[in-house]
């Protein structure tokens, strides 16, 4: 049993660059941009209204306010500001959420801060204590082994791991950083057999070659890789044709 999630929403004004409509009839769970790294009110309220249609799970994408990096710039923010950012954004899809007769159910970090998160502890901290603000009872998902997660589990929240059949893998189990070479797994193949593997094993082929074990109750597909929809139709497919149930988590 997994569950499928997908970033989404992530234009701006009349610039598109994730094909919601089309990924919402594969995955199970949708991570909305709130705003900060990509989204905006009314993109974010259509993906709330076609995810609620679909009886898709709506996720709140919280980032670093970086529009122009698209989310993926390190940056050093202040963890009250922090704090206040990430309760910000969650509130603000909140809003669309309930109009669209559904809520948001859970909480994932998006680019460098879901990076950032992995070790730093004052910064996942932040996250956390901005859930917690928004809304104590949401689910977090993030990165196995990651501060982030420990730090939401003693703080109560319930946490869901996540994994990636289109990213490289280092040997302690992080994601490969996008700067580097091979850090996207861009053949749709090996996207499907990596995606089966983890979801049947719990282990994913790191980028030296040895196997490594990532247990994860959701996998992630992302919605900016050209021919996104039909990728995420074929690793749908192949998960379901090996005995994989693919459902929701929240």
């Amino acid at each position: 049993m997994i569950d499928l999630n997908a970033d989404l929403g992530e234009g701006f004004g009349r610039w598109r660059l994730t094909d919601d409509e089309r990924l919402l009839s594969v995955v199970t769970s949708a991570n909305v941009a709130c705003g900060f790294h990509a989204g905006d009110p009314a993109t974010m309220r259509r993906v709330c209204e076609l995810a609620a249609e679909r009886g898709v799970r709506i996720g709140a994408q919280v980032s670093y306010r970086d529009l122009a990096g698209f989310g993926r710039r390190a940056m050093d923010v202040p963890p009250g500001e922090l704090t206040a950012e990430v309760a910000y954004q969650i509130g603000a899809l909140e809003i669309f959420a309930r109009a669209a007769g559904s809520r948001v159910s859970y909480v994932k970090p998006h680019g460098a801060l879901y990076n950032r998160v992995v070790h730093d502890e004052r910064q996942a901290e932040a996250v956390v204590d901005g859930v917690l603000l928004a809304n104590a009872a949401l689910p977090v998902l993030g990165l196995p082994g990651s501060r982030f997660l420990e730090v939401a589990e003693k703080a109560g929240l319930p946490v869901v791991t996540e994994a990636f059949g289109d990213r490289a893998y280092t040997e302690e189990g992080t994601l490969v950083p996008r700067g580097q070479d091979g850090a996207v797994v861009t053949d749709p193949g090996a996207v499907v057999e990596r995606s089966v593997r983890l979801a049947r094993s719990g282990v994913v082929a790191a980028r030296s070659g040895r196997d490594i074990p990532v247990q994860a109750r959701s996998l992630c597909l992302h919605g900016d890789t050209p021919g996104a929809v039909e990728l995420a139709r074929r690793v749908r497919a192949g998960l379901e044709a090996s005995g994989v149930r693919v459902e929701p988590f929240a």
